[in-house]
């Protein structure tokens, strides 16, 4: 199996932060961390997310398991940013649990 580049996690997450940190208006991310609902808005989008994922696997097509997985990924790294968990605290978690 080829080595693939999993920097694009962590450039991801740096743009999400980045844009909590310095907000734009014309923000998707912007938008769901700042929303009025607050986090409950961030949630929802992680819940629609993992229905989908969940139903594009149930369709086995790969292609669409790729793309709504991408989407709750996403929408996962929105919500540690919100809550202020790094991906670094995320391995460690995943690390110890292999041991």
């Amino acid at each position: 199996m080829p080595e693939t580049d999993l920097s694009i996690f962590n450039e991801l997450y740096d743009i999400i932060k980045d844009r909590k940190e310095n907000p734009s208006e014309n923000s998707y991310v912007c938008s769901l961390l700042s929303h009025r609902k607050g986090i409950d808005k961030i949630l929802e989008k992680v819940g629609e997310e993992s229905i989908e994922t969940i139903l594009a696997v149930k369709s086995e097509n790969k292609e669409e398991i790729i793309y709504e997985s991408s989407d709750l990924l996403f929408h996962l790294m929105v919500m540690f940013v919100a809550k202020g968990i790094t991906l670094d605290e995320i391995a460690t978690e995943l690390k110890k649990r292999r041991k």
